[in-house]
């Protein structure tokens, strides 16, 4: 065995060996597996090989694609047979609400050249014979579906990595990682030791104790997971010699079940309620390649619907029953991407989709180790989505609901229970009484709307019983004003004799003198967006940086590659810390005057002020800015004061009829001045012109911030896209996000995100154009539910165009 290695992964299954293709594939040559047993031992030998490419979210989607496509490569060029059967397949829907579901997936696929299609019962029938027309309602046929052998597959990933070069070493066991002062890392074995520069995890059933090893606890645990294989069907065999091919691949999801065929049988697998998890506190390192008990019992309600929609299995003998553990993460993405906190530590496990997305992580981790960027938008599948409060009983939880809804609807407006309530703040029970209807965000409950007594939110693709209740919300701040919880925004210091010099390198703004705010975006080194904040200058060496609490772990990351080996600056995040409360409307000065002897005049206290004072007894930093748009305050402080606060605020306000408001009322202020959000508007697919926020990049500064020079050269060509708002002529639904916007009838942008404003009276959708057209004011639409609808160019803001609200 090498002593030294550029690269070593650890983990022998389809995502290990994929990762070590495309290190190869992109010239690193010098990089090493490491298996415990055999390749494909532990999850992947006994995966039932189904692939598509049909995802909810559109990056991830073209990750599976890419995938899919792959497969064809490196068969060729390893020279080992896959069984690779691309036999289409259809997505069945056995309600309405499903097919009203199946029509906003495809619409998101229609911008990127999708090749899926609606279906009617008759034409799936005819595509797949085996299933009862009278139990559906309508279909989804995708052509780029199918399955493959496992054990083939892994194996062209490994031949093609040592066709270029890699090492692969089997029976070797990772005993124990340890990271050196310079950085690089001890991966020692059983069979000896190798020093390397990156160690990558993607030892799958063992991805925790790996993590363990360096002191990481991660967000992935096993499930049982069962499938049958049927003996041999006259049906099937039938079908074959008639039509001359396989039977395709059938994902029910009203069932919970897949099926595909298998020889001159079929398989089917189920994703049941009663779930169990496998070995969730740690995993043997004795286990290989065994199988679990079988459990029939546990599925027989699938098995039941599955028989019912598919009559002719009830006569069918059963062959095999399949029971094995695959991990998942608590939303059933990868997890993927570097480690925070440490240097050049990778995760690429949790990948319970190995065969539809195995190939796009390869991709996106090899270009991370070996570029610093993945080279698109993965922020679905990072590692660093999750924060610590995902513990391992956390995990347990939301994994447990995650299988156990893997083909249930999630609607819009659905807040899922598991795991839940973990993290409050010191308002919660206050927010609870007054009827917040809570959302958890990175852990923490969040009001998103308030409903009376006896009202409940009831999930649908159209607006649901919410919708009155929230324009009442964003009305009466219009109107007056209203009180909201902010703590869920990522809050940050930076201080120390370098802080300024770091902050003007880190983000692309001009730092704004002491006592002042500004909008920060912040740049990769290709000029695309990774983030936008408010950057409050404190005094000279202490600054206030507010984000989205959704991206705070990613952006810690980020912050902590790249501060100065001096020490000169120290970045916090102060999470729950500090608090927030937030006022806004046209009375809001008034309250806030009502709080403090200091003059809170627009004269005294303009627009983008920030200043610690005293409301009553609690020492609060002010912010005089709001994400509404109008006039407003946004009140941070420590947690031992919030209550407080929030009682002095409500108490101070009644006379102009504060109400509480939510992230839903929130939303539809914000849509009416067409401000842009983290992870929607604002990702690392956009440039900051394409974005909108070319104001906020001050390329004349001296400071040679990150993404500058990518920056100077959209500036320079004009970039490809712009975001635009739309109003839409909607019926009884609005936009979600990742819509198609057709100009004069072809998909040539897409929804980012929007929904209905309230105070306004209109629906509206913000989304991502060519720069061609992005002015033209006719020829759009925006499909919503498969309804292609008229919609408008709204070039300026609904409310407040000139900001003289928002400023006076």
């Amino acid at each position: 065995m090498k002593s030294h290695a550029r690269v070593v992964v650890i983990g022998g299954g389809v995502v290990g060996c994929s990762v070590l293709y495309h290190l190869t594939k992109f010239g690193w040559s010098d990089v090493v597996l490491l298996e415990r047993s055999e390749l494909t031992s532990g999850s992947t030998w006994h995966a039932a090989g189904g692939m598509h490419t049909i995802n909810g979210d559109p990056n991830v989607a073209k990750l599976q694609k890419y995938t899919v496509d792959l497969y064809k490569e490196i068969q060729e060029y390893s020279g080992q047979d896959i069984g690779l059967h691309m036999t289409s397949g259809l997505m069945l829907a056995a309600t309405h609400e499903r097919f009203d579901w199946f029509k906003s997936l495809l619409a998101k696929g229609k911008y990127g050249g999708g090749e899926a299609r609606l279906v009617s019962v008759e034409e799936a029938h005819a595509m797949m014979p085996l299933l009862d027309p009278t139990q559906f309602v309508g279909a989804v046929f995708d052509p780029h579906e199918g399955h493959l052998d496992p054990y083939g597959t892994t194996h062209a990933y490994a031949k093609s990595a040592k066709k270029n070069g890699a090492e692969i070493y089997l029976h070797t066991k990772v005993e124990e990682l340890m990271q050196l002062p310079d950085g690089t890392w001890r991966v020692i074995t059983d069979k000896g030791e190798i020093q390397a520069e990156h160690v990558v995890n993607a030892a799958g059933l063992w991805a925790r104790e790996v993590g363990r090893m360096v002191g990481l606890e991660l967000p992935v645990l096993a499930m049982e997971h069962m499938y049958l294989i049927t003996e041999d069907m006259p049906e099937v065999i039938e079908f074959n010699q008639k039509a001359g091919r396989e039977l395709m691949h059938c994902v029910d999801f009203d069932g919970e079940i897949y099926i595909r065929q298998e020889r001159n049988g079929m398989l089917m697998g189920t994703y049941e309620k009663d779930c169990r998890p496998w070995s969730p506190i740690e995993t043997p390192w004795t286990f290989g390649h065994e199988l679990l008990a079988e459990d029939l019992e546990r599925i027989t309600n699938e098995l039941e619907i599955g028989f019912r929609h598919f009559p002719a299995f009830n006569n069918a003998g059963i062959r095999k029953i399949i029971n094995g553990p695959f991990t998942f993460s608590p939303d059933g993405n990868p997890l993927v991407g570097p480690v925070r906190g440490m240097t050049n530590f990778w995760s690429a496990c949790a990948v319970m989709a190995g065969f539809s997305q195995g190939g796009g992580v390869g991709l996106a981790l090899a270009q991370w180790i070996i570029n610093g960027d993945p080279g698109f938008d993965v922020f679905a599948m990072d590692v660093c989505r999750y924060g610590d409060y995902a513990t391992l009983a956390y995990t347990n939880a939301k994994v447990r609901e995650n299988y156990s809804r893997r083909f249930s609807i999630r609607y819009p407006n659905e807040e899922l229970p598991g795991a839940r309530p973990l993290l409050t703040t010191p308002v919660y029970d206050k927010l609870k009484s007054a009827g917040a209807v809570f959302g958890a965000y990175y852990g923490l409950e969040t009001p998103l709307w308030f409903a009376p007594e006896g009202i409940e939110d009831k999930f649908s693709w159209r607006r649901s019983t919410d919708f009155d209740y929230v324009a009442a919300e964003a009305k009466a701040v219009r109107a007056s004003v209203g009180i909201m919880e902010t703590s869920g925004f990522a809050k940050y210091t930076v201080s120390g004799p370098g802080a300024r010099d770091w902050i003007d390198r880190m983000l692309t703004c001009r730092i704004p003198p002491a006592g002042r705010m500004t909008l920060a975006p912040m740049l990769n080194e290709a000029g695309k967006l990774i983030g936008d904040f408010t950057l409050a200058t404190l005094d000279d060496e202490d600054f206030l940086l507010i984000g989205s609490g959704l991206a705070e772990d990613y952006h810690m990351r980020w912050f902590e590659q790249h501060l100065p080996d001096d020490g000169s600056v120290e970045i916090e995040s102060l999470n729950l810390g500090l608090t927030g409360l937030a006022i806004a409307g046209p009375k809001s000065r008034e309250v806030l005057a009502k709080l403090t002897h200091l003059d809170v005049s627009n004269e005294a206290f303009p627009f983008m002020d920030i200043r610690e004072m005293d409301l009553g007894m609690a020492p609060v930093v002010v912010g005089r800015v709001s994400y509404t748009g109008d006039l407003g305050y946004e009140i941070w402080v420590r947690p031992e004061y919030q209550r407080y606060l929030y009682d002095l605020i409500v108490e101070a306000g009644a006379e102009f009829g504060i109400k509480p408001f939510g992230l839903r009322a929130l939303n539809a202020l914000r849509l009416e001045k067409s401000y842009g959000s983290w992870s929607r508007e604002y990702r690392p697919l956009y440039g900051p012109l394409e974005a909108g926020l070319s104001r906020f990049v001050a390329l004349k500064k001296e400071a040679d911030f990150i993404g500058k020079k990518a920056a100077m050269e959209e500036k320079l060509s004009g970039g490809k896209l712009r975001l635009r708002t739309f109003i839409i002529d909607a019926k009884d639904a609005d936009v979600i996000g990742d819509e198609p916007i057709f100009y004069k009838g072809e998909p040539l942008g897409w929804v980012t995100s929007g929904g209905y404003a309230h105070a306004a009276g209109l629906s509206v959708a913000v989304g991502y154009v060519p720069k061609d057209v992005a002015d033209e004011a006719d020829g759009w639409s925006i499909e919503i539910l498969g309804d292609v609808l008229p919609a408008r160019l709204q070039p300026h803001p609904l409310f407040d165009a000139n900001g003289s609200v928002m400023r006076g």
